[in-house]
């Protein structure tokens, strides 16, 4: 999902919601420089960055059918809420 970006620098909000993009590289140039601006100077988003980072490793090594149908259910519907809060 991309997330539009209206000013020259990144919320810490816009850093959550960018990061799977980032972790990716499916970030712009210009989105990617404003992303790493902010990691630069925010220590909590590095910090997140960084849990996303170990998050994914240890994930990446979970097959896929290991999760039950409800746990999966379970965690896109957290996913999904959090999403939706303001």
């Amino acid at each position: 999902m991309r997330v539009p970006l209206r000013r020259a620098g990144l919320t810490c909000r816009e850093v959550v919601e960018l990061v799977t993009s980032y972790l990716e590289d499916a970030l712009s140039r210009r989105d990617r420089r404003r992303f790493e601006a902010h990691i630069a100077a925010c220590d909590g988003c590095t910090t997140y960055l960084e849990q996303m980072r170990l998050t994914i490793e240890a994930l990446g090594r979970v097959p896929e059918a290991s999760i039950s149908p409800a746990a999966r259910e379970a965690l896109t519907g957290a996913f999904r809420d959090w999403r939706d809060q303001p």
